[in-house]
């Protein structure tokens, strides 16, 4: 178990269970408890803290159903990878889990030329019978699939779609091509049988579908960026002031 230090307040309004729950909750932010980690069973954490194991199972209930927790039948209580990603900066994938301390992967699915697609012509600004460099893979953060992504960028801003690593836009700045801007779609949808079994979830689920377009200084399109993410691990944060 990791270390987990909980001292109940005799004096606060809220129930003992709530406490816990919010105990909990904090420790997986700052990280105590890694993604995909077990999380302590109710009987164990009831033991360790000398607590009910009423108290701990409602705890434990409440962190399920604010999704930090995926329950998995006969196995236990797992923490749920959580990417809280802001949409007032531009940022790719891994630096985003970097940041986050958690560690980026991808599963790559193809690495190549092809010909442009017609809503790619349009967004990236190509004549007809023009190449894309094409890179389709699952987005992991420590292990985890968080997401399916496909990108396709002109043939002169990735003269060499296999030399891509793990992270796009790092490769791009080695190049000196990186987005300085970009637009961004967010819709929800429900994923189809093949869908839901690139981001291992049931079909049916809910998922966000993210477009994104990508700008160099000079105002050319340089990524057209398709991303299908798990709703149950994306949370995306904007600040919003009042005039």
């Amino acid at each position: 178990m990791a270390h987990f230090d909980f001292k109940p307040d005799a004096d606060a309004a809220s129930p003992l269970y709530l406490q816990l729950a919010q105990a909990l909750a904090r420790a997986i932010a700052e990280g105590r408890f890694q993604a995909d980690e077990a999380l302590p069973s109710e009987r164990q954490l009831a033991e360790d803290l000398g607590l009910s194991r009423v108290t701990a199972r409602k705890a434990i209930e409440r962190l399920a159903e604010q999704g930090l927790i995926q329950r998995k039948r006969g196995s236990g209580n797992y923490i749920r990878p959580r990417l809280e990603q802001p949409l007032t900066r531009l940022s790719g994938f891994s630096e985003e889990l970097n940041q986050r301390g958690f560690v980026p992967g991808s599963r790559w699915l193809f690495r190549g030329f092809a010909a442009a697609q017609p809503d790619e012509q349009l967004q990236l600004e190509l004549h007809a019978g023009e190449r894309v460099a094409r890179l389709e893979r699952q987005r992991l953060a420590d292990g985890v699939v968080m997401a399916y992504e496909l990108s396709a960028l002109p043939e002169s801003a990735l003269p060499d779609p296999e030399a891509v690593g793990a992270s796009l836009y790092g490769h791009l700045a080695k190049l000196d091509r990186a987005p300085v801007r970009a637009l961004q779609h967010i819709r929800a949808l429900n994923a189809d049988a093949r869908l839901a079994a690139l981001l291992e979830v049931p079909a049916g689920s809910a998922v966000l579908f993210i477009t994104r377009v990508g700008y160099l200084a000079d105002g050319r399109a340089v990524e057209l960026t398709h991303s299908y993410c798990r709703s149950d691990y994306y949370d995306f944060v904007v600040e919003m002031k009042r005039d």
